[in-house]
């Protein structure tokens, strides 16, 4: 299971990586866009959308309003169309500050949110400013580096995360919704964090940002990356299921690998936008 899940991880990361720096943007905007819809196929199942032709009228419906966007921005001049994705970010980014009161307070949260309408909803809120944040980072300057910029950190926050909490893990994060996650767990995802950080900045010469702005951001998206994968666990623990999906081996579905991504991308964009402006 370990090799597959390494072999998975290493052609996803091919993948990724050849598509973001040797495709044009649209191309791997395209590619992303099918992300997407797959995660939204998974999303439609969490919500208990079991009949194949709702599912496939959910996914069409998300296609059609990310396609609709991109026309739209298309449209429009630059600044309006990058005002128009900062709105998006900033959606997103109250979304998941409301999924953290939802997390913390589950099993009891689920009132709320439980219903079937309501979960079909939330996928529409995960997926489309996750969207709008990556095509308005690849707006700015070098800004595939930001969108790897973003990918490393969730990955980084997961790594570190894993092995403290395998090493040192004793007290829960959130019992209800992801018994296998603990506070130390988390520091240790933060503590390596800051620790790429200081790499970029200081070996790598990854100096975009001031030092002091670079770590701010950099442990912002750590722990945000975080609650999108508790937030995940919490919606598949409400439906009964153990992953989102099959697609890939050793993994579980799309929507299992990009659950920190998600919620990181809006939030980093905001912070990114109000550090260096539009």
């Amino acid at each position: 299971m370990l090799k597959q899940r390494i072999a998975t991880a290493l052609v996803l990361a091919l993948l990724f990586l050849g598509s973001l720096f040797l495709l044009p943007p649209v191309w791997f905007l395209g590619l992303v866009t099918l992300a997407f819809v797959i995660a939204g196929w998974e999303w439609a199942n969490l919500a208990g959308i079991v009949s194949v032709i709702a599912r496939v009228g959910y996914v069409t419906l998300l296609l059609l309003v990310i396609a609709g966007l991109y026309l739209w921005l298309q449209s429009v001049g630059p600044g309006s169309a990058r005002q128009l994705l900062h709105g998006l970010v900033l959606v997103g980014t109250g979304w998941w500050a409301l999924t953290l009161l939802w997390v913390q307070g589950y099993p009891s949260s689920a009132i709320l949110w439980g219903s079937r309408p309501c979960r079909a909803a939330m996928g529409f809120l995960v997926l489309v400013p996750a969207w709008a944040a990556t095509v308005l980072l690849l707006q700015f300057p070098r800004g595939e580096w930001l969108v790897l910029l973003v990918v490393a950190v969730v990955a980084v926050a997961d790594m570190g995360g894993y092995f403290a909490g395998r090493r040192f893990g004793r007290r829960k994060l959130a019992v209800e919704v992801s018994p296998g996650k603990t506070i130390e767990g988390l520091l240790g995802g933060l503590i390596a964090n800051l620790l790429f950080a200081l790499v970029l900045y200081f070996v790598v010469g990854w100096q975009v940002l001031a030092l002091s702005a670079l770590l701010a951001a950099i442990l912002i998206v750590s722990l945000v990356s975080v609650l999108g994968d508790l937030f995940e666990s919490m919606v598949k623990r409400h439906a009964g299921v153990k992953d989102s999906g099959t697609i890939l081996p050793g993994h579980g579905g799309i929507l299992d690998r990009i659950d920190g991504l998600v919620a990181a991308l809006p939030v980093f964009a905001v912070v990114y936008f109000a550090m260096v402006g539009p």
